[in-house]
């Protein structure tokens, strides 16, 4: 296996993929290149060893909001309840419906996107979109961005409206 591959596969879980392109691009004097094929067939080969991320049950976030999600779908599709452990409004918070799609793929790594409808204590809805990694050890991790859009009373008010973040969900219990 050439050196380009081997730097690219060695690298720590959270290198950029900028990273990974700029190492795969170093040359080594006398060393036979691989082809793009080759190159496919190695990373391919190096990803079966991951175990499939799964988003069934419970998660908490870096702030200590928790979600569980229901049982996904054959075709990616799930439910769940939202736990928001931070709120602006003055009512008591109330676990809130959640409904969601997973983009399934080979390496189990997937994509996804849910909704949280807040309708139970606030006038606003989320939208989260992220990734699943399972990492070297095991642990799955779920690294996602939201937009939070509140209603506001009057247009000049909009520019108000919508707030967004970051969040990492890692298994709860």
């Amino acid at each position: 296996m050439s050196r380009r591959v081997l730097s690219a596969l060695a690298l720590p879980a959270g290198v950029s993929a900028a990273a990974a392109i700029l190492c795969q691009g170093v040359e080594h004097p006398g060393e036979k290149k691989a082809s793009k094929k080759e190159e496919k067939a190695t990373v391919w080969k190096s990803r079966r060893h991951i175990k499939p991320c799964n988003l069934t049950g419970w998660w908490e976030n870096d702030l200590g909001s928790k979600m569980q999600v229901f049982e996904v779908g054959r075709d990616g599709t799930f439910s769940g309840e939202y736990h928001t452990a931070v709120s602006s409004t003055q009512k008591p918070i109330q676990p809130s419906p959640l409904t969601g799609s997973q983009h399934l793929d080979e390496d189990g790594q997937c994509t996804f996107g849910f909704t949280v409808n807040w309708k139970k204590f606030s006038d606003s809805t989320a939208v989260f979109v992220g990734q699943c990694f399972n990492g070297d050890d095991g642990k799955e991790v779920l690294h996602t961005s939201w937009l939070l859009r509140e209603k506001v009373d009057s247009e000049p008010d909009d520019w108000k409206a919508t707030r967004t973040g970051r969040n990492t969900f890692t298994r709860a219990g």
